[in-house]
């Protein structure tokens, strides 16, 4: 038989068996999509997180406390409290005798609060940082001003709104002049920021700004800062502005061995790196679990190709008799088990596709930065490994099929 007439004949058997071949490809389908929408999902989420790293500015060194491998993240990251770090060290990295590169450099604490105004209340988070916050991050005030240095050192008790803060205490009100409670401590409100959206997986705009010092002492009762974030002049400097930032906290700290450092400089670039690597391994990984599955519908085939062969014994014996060769009985149902894999593996891509659409539409509409990436290493990975587990799976009952003896065939009942 030519290839076109066992495909031909093949296709035709399976039809016969609707439901039978359905429920097969069924495993086929949700084992190839399994694999399609998590490495999608997987390259989705990548760009997500890498998509609000440059949304905060690829020209920023952040300082964090506590020492850290280089390719590994800062211990302050992983939620350990270090206080190495202290606000004189912002103040020092600012000097330009000690870090010629830099623009501007915060320091930043950060907690959660009620804040009261009136009969209304709201449950933020309070941003304690310093005078030059909005040139560092690039954010602008809408009404009012942001604080001053003068302020920040004297612990003034003042606040800048967020957006979303001003909106949901005041209604529409102006805010500017009046006195807000967060902590059981009475703020006067000084400006509302402009609105900035989620950056760096922080809703900037559900959140208030009040000086540094003032949320240390008054609020946290604490004296160390949680990082520093350095605002550079240009991106080739960053490697220097590193080795300066990292030189000038060694003095301070009293640290002659650099591998006893207290701090960790990381770059933008750094994270994104860093990211990169962790967000891909997961997906590798998650795509071979889910292939796993491909596994389970390999079986599926393999019980229905014998069950195939067991009701096509008299069919076998007479293709024998006629001049049928084994390779030709062998051939025949290898065809049949990569059709329906493949047949499987084309669905399951669909399907796949459609599912990653679906979600990457509905992260837009809220609002998330979510890239649809369905990379064409991965449609071919799925396809060809269903056809891969068709051959496997189909190898047996084809043997079975292929050495059966002609006579004893026709005489099955």
């Amino acid at each position: 038989m030519t290839l076109y007439y066992t495909i031909k004949d093949s296709l035709e058997n399976l039809r016969t068996n609707k439901i039978r071949t359905f429920l097969t490809l069924l495993g086929m389908v949700i084992g190839i999509s399994s694999v399609i929408i998590i490495m999608s999902v997987g390259a989705g989420a990548q760009s997500l997180i890498l998509n609000q790293i440059k949304g905060v500015g690829s020209n920023l060194i952040a300082v964090f406390p506590g020492a850290s491998d280089e390719n590994g993240p800062p211990a302050a990251v992983m939620g350990i409290t270090v206080t190495t770090l202290k606000y004189e060290d912002s103040l020092a990295l600012m000097e330009k005798s000690n870090v010629t590169h830099i623009i501007d450099a915060a320091a930043y604490v950060r907690g959660t609060a009620t804040i009261s105004w009136q009969n209304r209340n709201t449950d933020t988070s309070f941003n304690g940082t310093t005078y030059n916050y909005n040139s560092v991050e690039d954010a602008e005030v809408e009404l009012g001003r942001f604080f001053s240095f003068d302020e920040e050192k004297s612990l003034a008790r003042v606040v800048v709104l967020g957006s979303q803060v001003a909106d949901d205490l005041f209604l529409g009100a102006d805010p500017l002049g009046e006195n807000v409670k967060i902590k059981k401590e009475m703020f006067k409100v000084i400006g509302v920021m402009k609105k900035r959206g989620v950056v760096s997986f922080q809703n900037q705009d559900d959140q208030v700004f009040i000086p540094l010092t003032t949320a240390q002492k008054i609020l946290l009762g604490i004296n160390h800062v949680s990082f520093i974030r350095a605002k550079i002049d240009d991106e080739k400097n960053i490697e220097q502005t590193k080795e300066e930032i990292a030189l000038t906290l060694r003095e301070r700290h009293n640290i002659s061995d650099p591998s006893q450092d207290d701090f960790s400089v990381r770059s933008a670039n750094q994270a994104m790196d860093v990211l990169k690597t962790v967000t891909s391994a997961l997906s590798y990984f998650l795509a071979a679990i889910a292939a796993l599955s491909l596994i389970v519908g390999g079986v599926g085939i393999m019980n229905i190709m014998l069950v195939a062969v067991n009701e096509r014994i008299k069919e076998i014996g007479l293709r024998k008799a006629i001049g049928a060769r084994p390779k030709n009985i062998m051939m025949q149902f290898l065809t049949e088990t990569v059709v329906i894999s493949l047949s499987g593996g084309i669905a399951g891509v669909i399907v796949g596709a459609l599912v990653s659409f679906a979600i990457a539409f509905t992260a837009k509409i809220l609002n998330y930065d979510w890239d649809l990436i369905i990379s064409v290493f991965s449609l071919i990975l799925a396809t060809g490994f269903s056809v891969l587990v068709g051959l496997v799976f189909g190898i047996y009952p084809s043997f079975r099929a292929a050495k059966m003896d002609p006579i004893e065939a026709l005489r099955y009942e």
